[in-house]
């Protein structure tokens, strides 16, 4: 398969459709592609009218009826299937998607953090896995309204060169104005450099309020800003050249953050041009009562930091807090949002 026509042909299977994998699958079912959801019954209902993708550019598709696969299906082996649960699911998903996968199946990792593929690989060793770097938010306006209410670009990680002409034709097949998609050589940094970025969800979720309301708050951003020098530290042992994936690059993004509110809204207002109702989804799940990426997120930055000898006070605090607020969920416990100035003080920075 080494063109767009072709690449529109193939079957797509979206596992674990949430918030980005129904996005996903609207933005392919928009372009005229097989493709079949498998989410849970609660959003099948909600999705049963159709679905509304729309954006913080102003573009807009409907969907007027979208096709939903059971798990149990038999039969229904796809050439595509993009694995969309979070990293918490990883290892029940690897089992549950044997189903639909046969010898040719490519299967998309599309998950935060690090490593998480690598469970992929040890059940499908003789299947190309690729990882998906997902940079963008989706939120739920209404049942069957999905909105992307942040910039960024889908990037899929391009293979040793015998499967190039693939990938790039499956990209550009998929490219939207609703969602674009690139390829990139350089996936590993690329994750980092997400990473970087996913350094808020923790804090927003433990604010309990909008990212742009986050933002705008000094205090919250400066425990962001120390978080991220420590991500820098750890990068730079280890050579990691961290790519652009946002205006301001990584390595001037704590500075940035650090400054006070009316700089910050003088040299990065492009950071406040979000979606005043975006939330990250590790709020989404510590709303839920579900179990967080905080391993994934904020964790593999500590547990790489010890290895290398490198202080990492900011995040493990962080961690921390998110694992005790996971346990009172569990515990049925009342959680209070934790203040800015209080959550400045926990990780001990000096303003």
């Amino acid at each position: 398969m080494n063109s767009i026509k072709d690449a529109k042909r193939k079957s797509h299977i979206i596992f674990g459709a949430g918030l980005i994998g129904c996005y996903l699958g609207g933005v392919l079912s928009s372009k005229g592609m097989d493709v079949g959801l498998i989410c849970k019954p609660h959003i099948i209902k909600k999705l049963a009218n159709g679905l509304k993708l729309t954006d913080y550019a102003g573009n807009l598709a409907h969907i007027n009826k979208l096709r939903f696969v059971e798990k149990s299906s038999i039969g229904e082996r796809c050439d595509f299937l993009w694995l969309t649960v979070k990293c918490t699911a990883i290892a029940q998903a690897a089992k549950e998607i044997k189903g639909f996968i046969k010898p040719e199946t490519v299967i998309f990792c599309c998950q935060n953090g690090l490593g998480s593929e690598e469970v992929i690989k040890e059940h499908y060793p003789n299947n190309l896995v690729l990882r998906v770097m997902v940079p963008f938010n989706v939120a739920e306006i209404a049942p069957g309204h999905l909105h992307r209410g942040s910039e960024g670009t889908l990037a899929i990680e391009m293979s040793p060169a015998a499967h190039k002409e693939m990938i790039e034709a499956v990209a550009k097949s998929i490219d939207s104005d609703l969602m674009s998609v690139t390829t990139t050589n350089n996936m590993q940094a690329l994750l980092w450099a997400k990473l970087q970025l996913n350094l808020g969800n923790s804090v927003n979720a433990l604010a309990d309020i909008p990212v742009k309301q986050m933002l705008e708050d000094r205090n919250y951003r400066l425990v962001i800003a120390a978080m991220m020098r420590e991500l820098l530290a750890v990068t730079k042992v280890q050579n990691i050249q961290l790519p652009k994936v946002t205006a301001v690059p990584g390595k001037y993004l704590p500075l940035v953050l650090s400054l006070p509110n009316f700089l910050f809204k003088l040299v990065a207002n492009k950071m406040l041009t979000i979606d005043p109702n975006v939330r990250t989804s590790m709020w989404w799940d510590l709303s839920q009562g579900k179990k967080t990426e905080i391993a994934h997120l904020n964790g593999a930055i500590v547990k790489a930091a010890e290895k290398l000898e490198i202080a990492c006070p900011a995040n493990k605090m962080i961690v921390s807090l998110i694992i005790t607020a996971e346990k009172k969920n569990l515990e049925k416990v009342s959680r209070h949002p934790i203040r800015s100035k209080d959550l400045l003080r926990a990780i001990r920075i000096k303003r």
